[in-house]
């Protein structure tokens, strides 16, 4: 079995986290792939078992990637207005520092790949059980009003999300231009901490 080369892993990735963007899983196929990296298809089976082995790995890298910068500098014990800040802090430096990657996890989140992607990082289970830490201790600690964790989600990361994704596309309602700002975040984050407070 020939050596794994680091640069053509690399670049393989790249270039499927871009097909898969452009074209999503149907326009999607191995041949194309070995083709736009300048190799032999035989060469990504030296990485990869087949297509869904490829989409799977590159998918956990890339959560990983996420949850590991989603808890940066974070902590559960924070107060629960300061820990949701640095979850949106560290979510829209993530999503505008790597776009293509968020844009390729939104597809793979919404397929089969996600559970198998999800259950073989250890680390997913430890960010679950960070932010359920951080939920509980809200309440606890009367911070956050009881909620159903789908209500919680959208009222806590709902117009972030909104927000990044006018961002990502460069404009607001009505094709005005938006670049996403510190001042328009907290502004948003105001209203949402608002929401969620007793």
């Amino acid at each position: 079995m020939r050596a794994r080369d680091v640069d053509k892993e690399k670049l393989v990735i790249e270039m499927a986290i871009d097909q898969i963007v452009q074209e999503g899983f149907q326009g999607f196929s191995m041949n194309k792939l070995a083709k736009a990296c300048s190799i032999s298809v035989g060469t990504l089976y030296i990485y990869y078992k087949d297509k869904d082995d490829l989409i799977q790995k590159i998918g956990a890298i890339i959560a990983l990637k996420f949850f590991t910068s989603t808890v940066k500098n974070f902590s559960p014990e924070m107060s629960f207005e300061e820990g949701l800040w640095k979850q949106w802090e560290n979510r829209a430096n993530f999503t505008m520092k790597y776009p293509k990657e968020v844009a390729f996890f939104e597809i793979v989140k919404h397929s089969p790949h996600s559970e198998i992607i999800l259950d073989s990082i250890q680390e997913f289970a430890d960010f679950r059980r960070i932010m359920k830490t951080f939920i509980d201790n809200g309440l606890r600690n009367n911070e956050l009003i009881p909620m159903t964790f789908e209500a919680f989600w959208s009222v806590a990361y709902g117009p972030l999300y909104t927000l990044l994704n006018l961002h990502t596309e460069g404009k607001s309602m009505g094709g005005k231009p938006f670049t996403l700002t510190k001042e328009i975040m907290k502004e948003a984050f105001q209203a949402t901490v608002k929401g969620l407070k007793p």
